[in-house]
């Protein structure tokens, strides 16, 4: 396993098990047994996922120690707008059943976000949490909580992969400080349509989601891979055991075009 070390020394693991649009009844618990018997030890949910008691079950049945574990969850929008950030953390804590987080985030910029990450900020300094940061959030939101004089994230989660590497954004985190994690890591799949993948998957004996996988790893970002597929699960762990050289990294390079996967976070409207 490979740690990224954040400002205030906590380590996270640099491959995370992500449980987005994982089912909280029928697929989280098995999951997630799954991914920390393969050597998972970050798991990344939300609110907004439903699926929190499902870790927490998960978990429970694995038998990994909690003091083992990094768990991130995130504060939903409604709660931001709303002032409900603390309330909503609470929340969290008692679906995951844990007394506190690894990291919790502001899940996206939305109205209120400066008083959140206040509020965030307080549960940090009362021991709650081990480190706090922001989901989606571009530099202009990242300037309006340096304006308030506020601390600065140690983390900032938004999509990136080979096609959207944003270099500019990383380039901003990098100077203040803050862990870049990716969240749609393999491109929602899209990665097997680009023959450059595979070519560089055959040259290491690998495949081609660990060749994107690894991309991550050697450009620093944490990463957070979904599956609920056994195997897939297994395979997207196996990526410590080879490396990248400046060709394959150059042809990796060529894939950017910049496209978003997701929402623009200047334009959502939930």
């Amino acid at each position: 396993m490979l740690y990224a070390t954040l400002r205030n020394k906590v380590e996270i693991p640099m491959i995370g098990f992500g449980v987005w649009q994982v089912d909280n009844e029928t697929e989280a618990p098995a999951a997630v047994v799954e991914a920390l018997k393969t050597g998972y030890r970050h798991i990344d949910t939300a609110a907004i996922y439903k699926n929190e008691e499902g870790v927490a079950k998960g978990i429970k049945i694995s038998g990994v120690d909690r003091s083992d574990l990094f768990i991130t969850s995130k504060i939903w929008n409604d709660d931001i707008r709303e002032g409900k950030t603390k309330e909503a953390f609470e929340d969290s804590l008692k679906r995951l059943e844990t007394d506190y987080l690894d990291l919790c985030l502001l899940h996206w910029p939305v109205d209120g976000f400066v008083d959140a990450w206040k509020d965030l900020i307080d549960l940090y300094e009362a021991g709650k949490i081990k480190a706090i940061g922001v989901s989606n959030f571009k530099e202009h939101h990242l300037e309006a909580l340096k304006e308030e004089g506020l601390m600065t994230p140690l983390i900032n989660q938004v999509e990136l992969h080979p096609q959207l590497p944003q270099p500019d954004l990383l380039d901003y985190c990098q100077d203040e400080g803050i862990q870049i994690e990716a969240w749609s890591p393999l491109m929602q799949g899209k990665f097997l349509d680009i023959p450059t993948f595979s070519e560089i998957a055959e040259k290491h004996g690998k495949t081609p989601a660990q060749v994107v996988l690894r991309w991550h790893l050697e450009s620093g970002h944490v990463a957070l891979p979904k599956s609920v597929t056994p195997h897939r699960i297994r395979e997207n762990f196996d990526v410590f055991d080879f490396s990248l050289d400046a060709d394959d990294l150059a042809k990796i390079d060529q894939v950017a075009t910049g496209e978003r996967l997701g929402p623009d976070p200047d334009e959502i409207d939930f």
